[in-house]
């Protein structure tokens, strides 16, 4: 396979897996962590190596090295190589994502991005979904019974219990400080936004076509996805939090052996369910707007990803990300995108 994020971890559990069951890595992409790079060079021997920054290639123990946005798109056509694992995070990740599937390869996904902003314009028939919400969706269609809705789940993030009046003034600190688990920085403030989410019902929309979705707090993620049938029953996906088990999936298609252990239900005890409410995370506001007009999620995830990138370095508020992001969904929400060249020129206007 080709793993684009080795070094995050999504990365990491990829590579657990094909050490697992034997796969080939063909190649290696990863941002800045070249010390991990390198021992996974070690334990995996790729064929190829590429990173971000071109300026390090000399720090990385490998003989074919390359740098930078391009060769990640250059090496994937010239893979032969059929699967790739996108775990890259950002805008960034569309580009490679268009590649793989334009040379006829199989994409797990996990850049909410690619989706996110180019749903329309991607052959999702050919991208397996590796997010835990999504493949937990997968998993509960494979009954084939008529769906009346599809739910997921959500940690509510770091201010799930803060006062709303204190979220204000929350720090860069406070948004790293999940209730359940520890992501990358950028996440974890999607996490605490309620974007991720958003996110990820947008993602649903094109992976599974049009249909009502929506999604709820579930303080413990333990159920990660629940399908409500037309005959009343609802089923849900509960497994511990672990990227193996959609992963595995995702490279090996069927799986018959313990990727996890099991969920012990005496030991959850209880679960507690709540709505994500408007007043908490502003950003729904948008919510059935933007289901309803899905190609707009362009214009969302560019002022998302500058909007992050101003908190990050202290020139605006927390709750001015979600400001941000409603006022240029606002202006744009006339904007006609036709096609993935419409996506990058309006990804560029917006920023």
């Amino acid at each position: 396979m080709i793993l684009l994020g080795s070094t995050g971890s999504i990365g990491v559990n990829a590579l657990a897996i094909a050490k697992r069951f034997n796969l080939n890595v063909d190649v290696l992409v990863a941002g800045n962590n070249i010390e991990l790079l390198n021992r996974q060079i070690e334990e995996h021997n790729p064929n190829i190596v590429v990173i971000a920054d071109k300026n390090r290639i000399h720090e990385v123990k490998h003989p074919k090295v390359y740098g930078g946005e391009e060769a990640i798109v250059s090496v994937i056509e010239q893979s032969e190589s059929s699967f790739v694992v996108n775990a890259l995070v950002g805008f960034l990740g569309l580009r490679p994502t268009v590649a793989a599937l334009q040379s006829g390869k199989k994409v797990a996904l996990a850049n909410k991005e690619s989706l996110v902003a180019a749903g329309a314009f991607l052959d999702t028939s050919r991208i397996v979904p590796i997010d835990s919400e999504h493949f937990g969706l997968w998993y509960l269609l494979q009954e084939g019974k008529e769906v009346e809705s599809m739910t997921i789940t959500a940690s509510g993030g770091a201010f799930r219990d803060w006062k709303i009046a204190d979220i204000q003034k929350a720090t860069l600190s406070d948004t790293q400080k999940h209730p359940n688990w520890s992501m990358g920085q950028k996440i974890t403030i999607d996490s605490a936004t309620m974007m991720n989410k958003l996110f990820e019902l947008l993602e649903a929309r094109w992976l599974f076509g049009k249909g009502s979705y929506d999604a709820i707090i579930e303080t413990k993620s333990i159920i990660h996805a629940l399908v409500n049938f037309k005959d009343g029953s609802t089923t849900a996906h509960i497994a511990h939090t672990d990227m193996k088990l959609p992963i595995a999936y995702a490279l090996l298609g069927t799986v018959n052996e313990p990727i996890l252990s099991k969920v012990d239900l005496l030991q959850v005890g209880s679960l507690e369910f709540r709505p994500i409410e408007k007043e908490r995370y502003r950003i729904w506001e948008i919510k059935e707007e933007l289901l309803a007009n899905p190609k707009l999620g362009v214009v969302v995830n560019a002022a998302n990803e500058v909007a992050i990138e101003r908190f990050i370095a202290g020139k605006i508020a927390f709750t001015d990300i979600a400001k941000t992001v409603i006022e240029s969904f606002k202006r744009y929400q006339d904007v006609k995108i036709e096609s993935l060249d419409d996506v990058f020129e309006i990804d560029s206007e917006i920023r």
